[in-house]
């Protein structure tokens, strides 16, 4: 299923074209999968910066000259493999009216960005810290954890630099020991 749905997020229909277009041996479909799912297990550890293509070709057991004869460059190869993995997480139904296909796949698109294991305890502990005066700021505990982590994410996967524990402890403490809301606008005294 997960190649299949690549191939329709590529918008391979595996027709005679598709074949007729490309030269030499075809794609093996093991292949690929140790290509996308290599690529997708280093952006996940090592970040996007760290992620080359010698980097999927070590981890993949494959040349580097069979990943560019497939992919066009990096930046396809990267976004090929997050699709990949996006479709193997959440499977397009081939059953039902078109609408009614999209709304379950949106539907399970959006329940899955909610299921962060570490979200709700990390709102619970803000909840915590602003009922006990510990963190003064007086934030939606969402709108915190977003920006404090959105933050760093960003930051992570843009490659911007100071990305440190003492960059991470000192974002938290403008964020959470100051009098603002999560916008580091002045809040309102209760």
């Amino acid at each position: 299923m997960g190649l299949e749905s690549w191939a329709m997020a590529k918008g391979k229909t595996g027709s005679d074209g598709d074949a007729a277009a490309r030269r030499g041996r075809p794609r093996s479909a093991e292949t690929t999968t140790a290509i996308l799912e290599s690529a997708y297990t280093l952006m996940a550890t090592t970040g996007l910066a760290a992620t080359s293509i010698d980097a999927v070709a070590r981890h993949s057991n494959v040349s580097k000259m069979t990943i560019y004869k497939w992919w066009p460059s990096r930046e396809a190869l990267l976004i090929d493999a997050f699709l990949n993995q996006a479709s193997l997480m959440l499977p397009l139904s081939g059953a039902g009216n078109p609408a009614a296909r999209v709304r379950r796949h949106a539907a399970a698109y959006t329940e899955a960005l909610q299921l962060s294991f570490r979200r709700k305890p990390m709102l619970e502990l803000i909840a915590s810290g602003q009922q006990d005066g510990s963190i003064r700021s007086t934030g939606a505990p969402g709108d915190l954890y977003d920006a404090i982590y959105g933050s760093l994410f960003y930051r992570y996967v843009f490659g911007i630099k100071p990305l440190s524990p003492a960059y991470a402890r000192n974002l938290v403490d403008i964020l959470l020991t100051t009098d603002s809301d999560a916008t580091g606008n002045p809040a309102e005294r209760r």
